[in-house]
């Protein structure tokens, strides 16, 4: 049996007692969110993962461009201090391929499970984010900007399976676009 040495604080118990999840907890739900919105772009196919179900909506596939820049940034980036290139703005203009896209998410989740497994949560960012990366307005720790990747993860997670019931009824003609 393998012991985790990583653990990131979550919340505090009422007598002050922190609640813990290991690295492989932690890592079992932000990949299958991530492993999620990449099965989603698939079933879509290249038409439906790049179409808006309303003007003003998120594609699936700028939503999983996003989430790899997210876990690309904050977890490479900020826990860790890798330079990263990012224009977050175009994350949600993106489009394209979806075979492309789905082998990009394999090489960043081996990356962000190296980044999870050697970040020191209670230890400060290697880089601070910028304020309009749209995080918390105080500095954080390791562990809880890898937790606002997980944050991002399961909320865009949820918003993509929505959009997918909602394109494929758009698609069989039972809902307006």
């Amino acid at each position: 049996m393998t012991t985790a040495r990583f653990k990131l604080v979550t919340t505090l118990t009422g007598d002050g007692r922190p609640r813990v999840i290991d690295e492989y907890d932690y890592l079992y739900f932000a990949e299958r969110a991530l492993t999620g919105m990449r099965r989603i772009v698939l079933e879509l196919g290249d038409d439906a993962a790049n179409r808006r179900a309303h003007e003003g909506a998120n594609t699936p596939y700028a939503l999983l461009c996003h989430c790899l820049a997210v876990v690309e940034t904050w977890a490479g980036g900020f826990v860790h201090g890798r330079t990263v290139d990012r224009d977050r703005d175009a994350e949600f203009e993106a489009s394209g391929e979806v075979g492309a896209l789905a082998d990009r998410a394999g090489p960043v989740m081996e990356q962000f499970r190296r980044d999870v497994a050697t970040a020191q949560p209670h230890d400060r960012l290697a880089v601070e984010p910028p304020a309009d990366f749209l995080g918390p307005g105080r500095s954080l720790t390791q562990g809880a900007a890898l937790q606002h990747v997980f944050e991002e993860l399961a909320q865009h997670h949820g918003q993509m399976e929505i959009l997918r019931d909602l394109l494929v009824l758009q698609r069989a003609g039972r809902v307006d676009a």
